[in-house]
């Protein structure tokens, strides 16, 4: 099946577009070093960036592992494919790719949102959990500073039909969170950075206990945990304006409802209400999508909590949904963002060298292990209370923006 899209943005503007994955979102803020390996994973719409990556790593010195995706396979093989075929795992192949590879760029490109809606999401989650081992394997390289990866949005028809804007001004949408209509992107992009370190150290100057989020559509307590620490992410996904921390589990309790839809696993899901008792998810409710958010939840450890996340306001260049977290986690609005993330916890949120822990003891850290890790998106009004643990009380979120 192939999908033509009703607009592509200039080749200037794509020229950028790879420039600030490059040369930015990878590496440590100056991108990548010549002789490196640079995986690209690309979606075949998108073969117009795709180019551009690839020219841009080749100027840089480094090495291109080009992937094409082909769209619209996916149902085709989830109905066809057997139980064997579901969790082949060319264990050989994929450990030499990832010791091979020293970065990875990810095109997100959806030309159909709703492709496995009549698939049974048990066999996409056996699939997901077929590789995880792989994915771990890149997990203890980025942990021991050898790898690095970005994601970034490729604008299709579909999700701007969603939103209701034509293709062009989604693009628009995209061109502007990204700063690509900035003479020198990365520059913008370093000037956000700066702001959000600036957020980051005094967050992490703070011996946070727990938060309490309070508002109409929440009540919620979680437990940051011990040697926790917050991270900005401007410098992998493109674009991002959060700062996030990975707490622990075992003290998340309340509830939530969540305003904003998911897309994932050719899936929309809306309407989610979560609630957690003791640190796991005792109730799950969505309006659409339910079967498929009970066979996430089903996933090992995906009942539990691996990230919370607060967007300000004043950084977001986001101002339209997008139909596609990326996006909508870090949407700026009258009340920035707030999302959680059930399944994985992302381990370079310890305040210590996250190459030293063995798997007991992040364990007893309460950094939580799964083959799952969703965003879920609230953009209502809430405030966030942070108790130290020396008992002393600070609101440091507040009317859609960070008061630390």
């Amino acid at each position: 099946m192939y999908y033509q899209p009703s607009y592509i943005p200039p080749k200037e503007i794509l020229n950028k577009y790879a420039q600030v994955l490059v040369h930015f979102a990878l590496g440590n803020e100056e991108g990548i070093n010549q002789g490196e390996v640079v995986q690209v994973l690309v979606p075949d719409i998108a073969k117009p960036l795709a180019l551009e990556l690839q020219n841009e790593i080749l100027k840089a010195g480094g090495h291109v592992l080009m992937r094409m995706i082909p769209t619209g396979f996916d149902k085709d093989y989830f109905q066809l494919a057997t139980k064997e075929q579901l969790t082949f795992f060319p264990e050989k192949h994929l450990k030499t790719r990832a010791d091979l590879i020293n970065h990875s760029i990810g095109i997100i490109a959806d030309p159909d949102p709703e492709e496995l809606k009549n698939v049974d999401p048990k066999k996409i989650m056996l699939a997901r959990d077929s590789k995880k081992a792989y994915r771990d394997w890149l997990t203890e390289k980025e942990n021991k500073g050898e790898f690095t990866w970005t994601l970034a949005l490729w604008g299709t028809d579909a999700k701007a039909k969603i939103v209701g804007l034509s293709l062009k001004k989604y693009w628009d949408q995209i061109i502007q969170a990204c700063f690509l209509d900035q003479a020198d992107p990365i520059k913008k992009w370093r000037e956000v950075k700066k702001l959000q370190e600036e957020t980051r150290n005094k967050l992490n100057e703070l011996r946070i206990d727990f938060v309490k989020i309070k508002g109409e559509d929440v009540n919620l307590k979680i437990k940051l945990g011990a040697d926790r620490i917050w991270k900005g992410g401007a410098d992998r996904n493109i674009p991002s304006f959060e700062l996030f921390t990975s707490p622990d589990w075992r003290g998340t309790e309340g509830w939530i409802r969540f305003n904003q839809p998911v897309f994932r696993y050719g899936n929309i899901i809306s309407g989610v209400e979560l609630e957690f008792k003791n640190g796991k998810v005792v109730k799950a409710k969505a309006k659409k999508g339910q079967k498929v958010l009970d066979a996430m939840l089903k996933s090992k450890n995906a009942d539990k909590l691996g990230e919370f996340s607060l967007t300000d306001k004043r950084i977001s260049r986001i101002t339209h949904f997008m139909a596609e977290t990326l996006y909508d986690e870090n949407m700026g609005g009258p009340y920035g963002n707030m999302h959680v993330a059930i399944g994985m916890a992302y381990k370079d949120c310890y305040r210590g060298d996250p190459s030293k822990p063995t798997k007991k003891e992040w364990e007893n850290m309460g950094f939580n292990d799964s083959p799952e890790h969703t965003d879920i998106v609230s953009t209502t009004d809430r405030t966030v209370t942070a108790t130290m643990v020396d008992g002393t009380k600070k609101v440091i979120y507040k009317d859609g923006m960070f008061v630390v």
